[in-house]
């Protein structure tokens, strides 16, 4: 029945067929490779995903048909192209070189290819590998997170290549580029506020300059005070009070006065708030302003308060309150008076 049977061939009976024909091979004549100095492919050749690969076949006068194979598949028998890849073109055919190209490589096409020649009824064979290298990609990472101080975090970057990135995650934070780990993981046990920002992530290899892609992590944390300071002015003058408060989301202030909530507007004041800061402002101050104000921070996690005192003129001076003058002055008051008596 030959080769393949009847008259329906195989695929693989086909190229079998194709090939001997081709060549002229009698059946049972074993193909030979590396038993002369032709034919000769160049070195495996290594070429990045997207770029052209050239494939050379060095051959004599020897020859008198010559072919391209990849693994079982003929792409060009002479100048006759067999491929249907339009990518696949012949570049030389002559007595001492013969070239193909595969043009915009891609990870498929990476495998053995064949130069396959005929001389003196002998068929001889070389074979060159093509390596395809695939720049790094960051196929799938964490989206940006929101947390609340003290929760554990887990952020994920995946990565393809050839060969095989490495993964970096570093924290972008105001203090510098701080280093976090190499994995595709990383995972952050009990956050603090301070590790709050965005997150890096770097897919390396040595194919291509690095893929990157950022994820932001906002922790929530409630409210401290961080800045109140007690303020004196005379009677008649402006008086600013300010209250500064740290929080994530932002805190919402209020102002109280003993047990009265105070608004803007009453009684000549007003209440700025701008971000971290809120101000109390008295435009003309009066006896009656003088006294103790609380600046209460909120969030939806918590809140702070703060006491601040505003004074009149020698009420408070350097850190000295009114109790210690009092005793000054008593202390002045009773020198005095020995100094009365002792004289007369």
């Amino acid at each position: 029945m030959g080769v393949c049977g009847y008259l329906f061939l195989p695929w693989k009976c086909l190229v079998v067929v194709s090939l001997r024909l081709l060549f002229l091979v009698p059946t049972g004549v074993p193909v030979r490779s590396g038993d002369a100095t032709f034919p000769k492919a160049m070195d495996n050749v290594t070429v990045r995903q997207g770029e052209s690969a050239t494939l050379r076949c060095t051959i004599d006068d020897r020859v008198t048909r010559v072919a391209w194979l990849n693994r079982s598949t003929i792409l060009y028998a002479g100048n006759d192209k067999w491929s249907i890849d339009p990518r696949v073109i012949i570049l030389v055919n002559t007595p001492t070189q013969y070239s193909i190209m595969i043009q915009n490589v891609d990870v498929y096409d990476e495998g053995p290819y064949t130069c396959s020649v005929q001389t003196d009824n002998h068929p001889k064979t070389s074979r060159v590998h093509l390596i395809v290298q695939v720049p790094p990609q960051i196929m799938n990472i964490s989206s940006d997170i929101t947390v609340n101080e003290g929760s554990s975090v887990t952020l994920l970057c995946l990565a393809i290549g050839r060969s095989e990135p490495t993964v970096t995650w570093r924290h972008l934070s105001v203090k510098g580029q701080g280093f976090v780990s190499e994995d595709e993981y990383l995972e952050i046990s009990d956050i603090k506020r301070d590790q709050s920002g965005e997150y890096e992530c770097s897919a390396l290899n040595d194919v291509a300059a690095p893929d990157v892609r950022k994820v932001k992590i906002t922790v929530n944390y409630p409210p401290y005070i961080s800045k109140a300071k007690n303020t004196g002015v005379s009677v008649g003058q402006k008086g600013i009070l300010s209250c500064e408060a740290s929080a994530v989301p932002m805190a919402e202030f209020q102002w109280f006065k003993e047990e009265t909530r105070l608004a803007t507007g009453l009684d000549g004041m007003r209440i700025e708030n701008k971000g971290r800061m809120s101000t109390l402002t008295f435009f003309n101050v009066s006896e009656k302003d003088y006294g103790n104000y609380t600046c209460v921070a909120t969030n939806k996690l918590g809140n702070t308060n703060a006491s601040i005192t505003l004074y009149g003129p020698g009420a408070v001076i350097d850190g000295v309150n009114s109790a210690s003058r009092a005793l000054a002055c008593l202390w002045l008051s009773g020198t005095l008076l020995a100094h009365f008596f002792i004289k007369f």
